[in-house]
């Protein structure tokens, strides 16, 4: 163990030297010894400084004259040490600042003497950049241990005259932390205090989130450290739109009360898009929502560019309230019409638009796109964790199957409202849910959501994407928790003035690492960092880099 002080030489200071201090990976303990100095007797004594100075200036002089040379040639740190004291003197009578002496003690342990030595070696290199130097205390070492001990004594005689401002630079309490109780989730440490952020989305007006960032910036991978931590500090369900089947093995890690549900062309996994349930709605009667998916269903298989006809909306209406006539009645599963049902009313009316209708229908009924015409055979309120696969879904039904998947969610999320139970809700790829139908589907999420206890969160990377139109710009507004990873330099000029980022805030996303950003949570805004150890089975089924991913594997 060893103890040396803090020889400041800066005329300036800066906060990174304790913070690089303090991130050093040694045992270093750093002490600070402040004693504040009365207002009066600090500046009587600056003013006894400045005369001493004087007086050794007047000697020099005359010394100068007595030799034949210019009087005015003085020695530097004469001239240095003067305009110091001057301006010391008008911080201390004009700048409201003060006068105190410090003390900075820096404490190294290690178990061998090499291993000390190199701990100090590495804690002057972090000194010497910030024009400072760490002294041995030769003969001193006893009374540099007491004084780095909690006892508020200070043996070491050795002491600094700094201003408040500089003083402050020394005290590692001016960061904003983040740290709340409950069902507060992990998510990483504060980059500036190096402290825990623990945080409660549900304590958030609007819980809704976002997680953006450039690819490989560690999206995927801190929003799994979510789900993991949602799954395993509390009851909530959880679901997520997986396009690119990347969440499966970690859902697979949680056992029976995990389901990867696979939807293609030949997937044995079929939803079925006239599901209903009688909460599925604020009003008495759950078709009037029912029939705007409906509506928004058809408008996406049949519509075009100019969408469905006034005459088209009305068929359309009337038969989606026809063919819930008999579930209704009788609200068992063998009564939930499919889609052929709906089909088989839009043949049997006698408009040519219903037959148009039912042609356009035809393929996804008994064609080869048929996928989406059986009754659901998953049991989604028997698992805690559902992750809809999407990746296999062709060109021609990968945005209705994204409805249809929507849907299913707020199926899910509608029953869990009766049971008072909170549904998060994970959405990979975001932009591909932010145009058409699937948009406006997604904006009503947004909107609605909290009041019906879910949680939705969007992983993309541009925020263009949320500002495409006004009304996508709305998810981006009613979104009170952001999760900013490395950002590209048009996106950090957009987050900036949508977010009131500052300039140093908005270098924590201007090329960092993985898992280095910006949260932000409500009216805060805190750097973090979240280093997750790499040789743990956690981290294997969490990453998705593709030589990681491979390693697992092999």
């Amino acid at each position: 163990m060893l103890s040396p002080f803090l020889q400041i030489l800066a005329p300036e200071l800066t906060d990174r030297l304790l913070a690089d201090l303090l991130d050093l990976n040694d045992a270093v303990t750093v002490n600070l010894h402040i004693q504040s100095i009365d207002q009066a007797q600090a500046i009587r004594n600056i003013k006894r400084k400045m005369s001493d100075l004087q007086k050794m200036t007047i000697e020099e002089q005359k010394k100068a004259v007595r030799s034949g040379y210019d009087m005015d040639i003085i020695p530097t740190d004469l001239a240095t040490y003067g305009e110091e004291a001057k301006n010391l003197l008008q911080d201390l009578q004009s700048r409201n600042e003060r006068m105190f002496l410090v003390t900075v003690l820096v404490e190294n342990i290690a178990a061998k003497r090499q291993k000390l030595f190199n701990d100090i070696f590495a804690a002057s290199g972090v000194a010497q950049k910030y024009n400072c130097a760490l002294k041995r205390l030769d003969y001193q070492q006893e009374q540099g241990l007491m004084s780095s001990l909690a006892l508020g004594t200070n043996q070491i005689e050795i002491e600094r005259g700094l201003t408040t401002s500089s003083t402050a630079i020394f005290v590692p309490f001016t960061t904003c932390e983040l740290f709340q109780e409950g069902e507060a989730l992990y998510y990483g440490l504060n980059a500036l205090s190096n402290n825990l952020i623990m945080a409660n989305r549900k304590t958030l007006k609007n819980p809704n989130g976002l997680f953006l960032g450039t690819p490989g910036s560690g999206k995927s991978f801190s929003a799994k450290r979510e789900i993991v931590n949602v799954f395993l500090l509390t009851e909530d369900d959880i679901i997520i739109a997986d396009p690119e089947n990347e969440y499966g093995p970690l859902v697979q890690q949680f056992g029976s009360q995990g389901q990867v549900i696979d939807i293609s062309p030949t997937s044995t996994n079929y939803i079925n898009p006239m599901d209903i349930n009688l909460d599925y709605s604020d009003d008495e009667n759950p078709i009037t929502l029912k029939s705007d998916f409906i509506l928004s269903l058809c408008d996406l298989i049949i519509g075009g560019k100019e969408g469905l006809s006034p005459i088209e909306r009305t068929i359309i209406d009337r038969c989606t309230r026809l063919v819930y006539r008999e579930y209704l009645q009788d609200p068992c599963p063998e009564n939930m019409p499919i889609l052929g049902d709906l089909y088989e009313l839009l043949l049997k009316q006698s408009e040519p638009e219903a037959q148009n209708i039912a042609t356009a229908l035809e393929i996804y009924v008994n064609g080869s796109l048929n996928v989406f015409n059986h009754r659901s055979n998953i049991q989604m309120d028997q698992h805690r964790v559902l992750c809809f696969q999407l990746k296999s879904l062709g060109k021609a039904l990968k945005e209705i199957g994204l409805l249809i998947m929507q849907d299913a969610v707020w199926n899910r999320v509608t029953a869990n409202r009766s049971k008072h139970k909170t549904t998060w809700f994970y959405i990979d790829e975001f932009h591909l849910l932010l145009k058409g139908q699937t948009g406006s589907f997604s904006v009503e999420i947004w909107k609605r959501f909290r009041k019906w206890g879910g949680i939705p969160s969007g992983l993309t990377q541009n925020v263009k994407d949320l500002l495409a139109s006004r009304e996508i710009e709305n998810i981006f507004e009613n979104s009170d928790f952001i999760y900013m990873l490395n950002q590209a330099q048009g996106d950090r000029q957009i987050l900036a003035k949508q977010l009131g980022i500052s300039p140093h805030q908005l270098s924590y996303v201007t090329h960092s690492g993985p898992g280095e950003g910006l949260l932000f949570f409500g009216n805060v805004i805190i750097p973090f960092v979240d280093h997750f150890p790499k040789d743990t089975l956690l981290y294997s089924v969490l990453t998705t880099r593709p030589d990681e991913v491979a390693g697992t594997k092999a």
